[in-house]
């Protein structure tokens, strides 16, 4: 048995935690600014907050993004998420589930999710190398609605018993053909380029979340999980979430979702704004989850819901869609890379 992947797992928690301050130091979403709507026409009673997905529906445009699995400390922490998923109609993506290959004794730590929320919807986690057969395992263990694939070569390269081989192509291609549930191919938190997503649309994925750098940082942990050598000089690489957001402008034919830095309720609107058409959240509620409990969590979600609406009429939005007409200016920082990489918005 290899405990050194349950090992990790708490590591990867407990890291997340303590440098949730340092990887949030920047907040990208300062880098965009909304026109505001003096007029708006409509009464909070107004605003849907249900998206389509891709056959996914979703009770509200913000969810639990990906965060762990794979441990006793891990169920602990997908039990108080998945409670709270529950009580509030988000829905939930689990961490990786590579562990059930390995550590079956830990299944209960992603199948306690769906034993608290058995109407919810949940998505299912796993690398880009999983066979197609791995993959029904691992959506059969959740009764998942959906599942990721999780694009992760930074981390990799910075891990010291991380994988050194990224032929993935193909293999997409495949899992996006045979999967049975519809499949969302993410980046864990260093971006997409144009070029990559229209590599993906060439495969055949129709959902791509960009979770861009400005949020939990896996450079960074594993780096600090590292004793062979050092990778801090790459704790910035990557594209931010508005960038990578800017990267699609203009791509019709994927549906996006978006995280990575996003630490409140306006975060999640400017996403939308931007063309993300939901919004994932990992670091933000784990932390508030370590510093307040579930019950601190609970109320943390229940804020954004309330906020979320009101930005919502503020705007005079119905929809999370109807985000794409709203008009917003960009610092002279993204405005400039925008120039530079020839973005049409």
């Amino acid at each position: 048995m290899n405990l050194e992947h349950a090992k990790r797992k708490n590591e990867h928690l407990s890291l997340a935690e303590k440098f949730y301050d340092a990887a949030h130091q920047a907040h990208p979403f300062d880098q965009v600014r909304l026109i505001p709507n003096a007029l708006p026409e409509m009464a909070t009673t107004e605003f849907n907050p249900q998206v389509q997905i891709n056959g996914l529906t979703l009770q509200w445009p913000f969810y639990f993004e990906a965060m762990t699995g794979g441990s006793e400390q891990a169920k602990t922490v997908n039990m108080a998420l998945a409670r709270v998923a529950n009580k509030t109609g988000i829905a939930m993506a689990t961490g990786s589930l590579s562990p059930m290959f390995k550590l079956p004794q830990f299944n209960d730590s992603f199948q306690v999710v769906r034993n608290a929320n058995p109407t919810g919807t949940i998505i299912a986690n796993l690398g880009a190398n999983v066979t197609v057969k791995q993959a029904r395992q691992a959506i059969d263990l959740l009764q998942a609605d959906a599942l990721e694939i999780h694009l992760n070569v930074a981390q990799e390269a910075a891990m010291a018993e991380g994988d050194r081989n990224f032929h993935w192509r193909a293999n997409i291609q495949q899992l996006v053909e045979e999967l049975p549930v519809p499949v969302i191919v993410k980046e864990v938190g260093f971006g997409m380029s144009r070029a990559t997503i229209q590599q993906l649309m060439s495969l055949g994925v129709k959902t791509i979340n960009l979770s861009g750098r400005g949020g939990t940082n896996f450079v960074q942990i594993e780096n600090r999980r590292n004793h062979v050598a050092d990778f801090s000089d790459l704790t910035n690489w990557g594209l931010t979430t508005p960038e990578s957001l800017l990267e699609a402008a203009g791509l019709d034919q994927v549906t996006l979702l978006a995280s990575g830095g996003v630490t409140g309720p306006l975060d999640v609107i400017k996403a939308g704004v931007l063309g993300a058409q939901a919004v994932g959240v990992a670091g933000y509620f784990l932390h508030r989850y370590y510093q307040d409990g579930e019950e601190g969590l609970l109320k943390a979600v229940q804020t954004w819901q309330t906020e979320v609406t009101r930005i919502m009429t503020m705007l005079g939005c119905r929809h999370f869609s109807d985000l794409s007409q709203v008009d917003f200016v960009l610092d002279e920082q993204l405005y400039n890379y925008v120039q530079q990489r020839h973005l049409n918005h």
